[in-house]
């Protein structure tokens, strides 16, 4: 078990430094489920969730981890970052599957100005992704 974890961290880690979102097919479970900030509503699936990933190491500049705690599948990493001039500050909420997968991931953020800023660099961004894999273009 130990592991699995410690496998999975090195990929996620080489992931955020590398800010390439094809390294995150193996990391996401099929059906995993993400609740960040930057997008309101909760998100479900596989390439969905590795295309706000994407956008999000993408648009935040200097992403860093600093602490981590594990409890068995269970794992939290602190980070901090910038958007624009806005600092940001965050933790990871991150559940594994029995195959060391991501099943659940749910990301806090503050301060809530550095928030809006990505929400508003993201969200037309993911609406386009979303329109066109719906069928309904740019």
């Amino acid at each position: 078990m130990p592991d699995e974890v410690d496998d999975f961290l090195e990929r996620w880690h080489r992931f955020v430094s590398e800010r390439d979102p094809a390294l995150l097919d193996p990391l996401l479970a099929e059906d995993i489920s993400l609740g960040a900030p930057p997008y309101w509503g909760r998100l479900r699936g596989r390439e969905t969730v590795q295309h706000l990933l994407g956008l999000i190491v993408q648009t935040i500049e200097g992403f860093t981890y600093h602490r981590q705690w594990r409890d068995g599948r269970e794992l939290a990493l602190e980070f901090t970052g910038r958007v624009g001039k806005l600092e940001l500050q965050g933790i990871d909420l991150i559940t594994l599957d029995e195959s060391g997968a991501i099943q659940k991931l749910d990301v806090l953020m503050r301060p809530r100005d550095a928030i809006e800023s990505l929400q508003e660099t993201i969200t037309p961004r993911m609406q386009a992704f979303l329109a066109e894999r719906s069928g309904g273009g740019a």
